[in-house]
């Protein structure tokens, strides 16, 4: 028993602390999503210097990177994540400013065709209906209100993306009606005004990260070019021996910063670093 209390105690106190390490207005708690790896994520003070606040979040999904859980496994779907999921607290009719800064390091790779979300709203026992993804360049999102792509909405192109913080702001109200509206701004500019209906379940909650979807595609794309150069090498030296080339999808790592939800647009202010 005195095991299982410490235990306990041990897990309670590295809750709190990892809790108090960042600031998330009223989002609430945050678990991590199908990745476990203790590089996947952490917490750590801005090492860009750059950042709106002291501390930042990364995150890194390496090739191979997937699990399962009961209802689910990315390995069986051609996936892999490093990710936090939120509280499913987000109700129909309900109205929340949300916000967060973004940095791909200078030396992040594309995988396009595989996607790449990077910050979605999911429903409850139902499909996402907004998602924040890096396809072929850029960031985007994708209105998917009812389970399908509707409507991407550019807020970054390629060159915008790599070493700098790029800051994300919304504005929400969650609607199964057409009196719903989904508002997106990009440091500073307006880039999407969307007035409609906005979700079609009863609850969303917010997952950030890095989530890559159909890994066989870059595997595919990339090999095919692989194929090409090993007949030309096969040509060019018929006497010797070369082995196949196994394709391995490149790590891919991401900063967030001051994610945040709050009531009102002041809520988002990030705390004093």
């Amino acid at each position: 028993m005195k095991y299982l209390i410490k235990f306990i105690l041990i897990g309670l106190i590295l809750l709190l602390s990892g809790c108090a390490s960042v600031d998330r207005g009223n989002f609430g708690y945050f678990k991590r999503s199908l990745n476990n790896k203790s590089y996947g994520y952490k917490i750590s003070e801005d090492i860009t210097k750059t950042a709106p606040t002291k501390n930042i979040e990364i995150f890194e999904v390496r090739n191979g990177d997937c699990s399962f859980n009961k209802g689910w496994s990315d390995c069986k779907k051609d996936r892999e994540r490093s990710e936090l999921s939120g509280k499913k607290d987000n109700y129909r009719e309900s109205e929340y400013w949300y916000g967060w800064s973004i940095y791909f390091p200078n030396n992040y790779t594309n995988i396009y065709p595989t996607k790449v979300a990077l910050g979605q709203f999911h429903q409850k026992s139902s499909h996402p209906v907004w998602m924040f993804q890096n396809s072929s360049g850029g960031y985007h999102l994708d209105q998917q209100v009812h389970g399908r792509t509707e409507r991407y909405y550019k807020l970054l192109d390629d060159k915008e993306l790599r070493g700098k913080w790029n800051k994300i702001k919304l504005h929400v109200k969650w609607s199964t009606t057409n009196n719903g509206f989904f508002r997106a701004w990009v440091n500073g500019v307006k880039k999407v005004d969307y007035s409609g209906q906005t979700m079609t379940a009863s609850q969303v909650y917010f997952k950030y990260g890095v989530y890559r979807s159909f890994m066989s595609r870059y595997k595919g794309y990339k090999q095919v070019d692989a194929n090409m150069d090993l007949i030309i090498k096969r040509k060019e030296n018929p006497n010797k021996v070369f082995e196949e080339v196994q394709i391995k999808v490149p790590t891919q790592i991401v900063y967030y910063s001051n994610v945040k939800r709050a009531n009102t647009e002041d809520g988002l202010t990030p705390e004093n670093k």
